[in-house]
């Protein structure tokens, strides 16, 4: 007669609870390498050779060589991932100012809202705004452009 095993009984939940904490350290080891070498070639300051003798040490050597690199160049590590996020960061600001058609010039309601502004003051008249209106709404310059003199109030 054969006797039924159950997995319940062979494998405790402790043991369980350490093979996932096992896993879970192994990814994490192999995050950590990954992150080390990306790091290396990452790095514009060290030499070719300085490079090539970290990725032989940290492949030949893994855990020891992941630690002394951590020990020796963790500092900097954190530094160039920080300089490397803020350069992305800024590149795709610059991408979505150029796709949104922002230039860093005025836009055409700032320089109406201008010419409003300067026509209540009473420095140009009614038909000087009606042209430098047009000149902006046409995109055919900025209001400042616009060859009309400016009058002094009370004049």
């Amino acid at each position: 007669m054969s006797t039924q095993t159950y997995l319940a009984y062979d494998y405790p939940m402790l043991s369980i609870f350490w093979s996932m904490l096992l896993f879970f350290l192994w990814i994490m080891w192999f995050v950590l390498l990954f992150r080390i070498v990306v790091d290396i070639f990452r790095d514009d300051a060290m030499s070719g050779w300085a490079k090539a003798g970290w990725l032989a040490f940290t492949v030949l050597l893994p855990f020891l060589g992941v630690f002394v690199y951590v020990i020796a160049r963790g500092k900097n590590m954190g530094r160039r991932e920080i300089a490397q996020a803020r350069a992305q960061q800024e590149a795709f600001d610059a991408h979505i100012r150029e796709a949104a058609g922002a230039t860093g010039g005025p836009s055409s309601i700032d320089e109406l809202a201008k010419l409003s502004e300067i026509r209540a003051r009473g420095d140009i008249t009614d038909e000087e705004f009606r042209r430098a209106k047009e000149l902006v709404l046409t995109g055919h310059g900025p209001a400042e452009h616009t060859g009309s003199t400016a009058r002094t109030p009370g004049r």
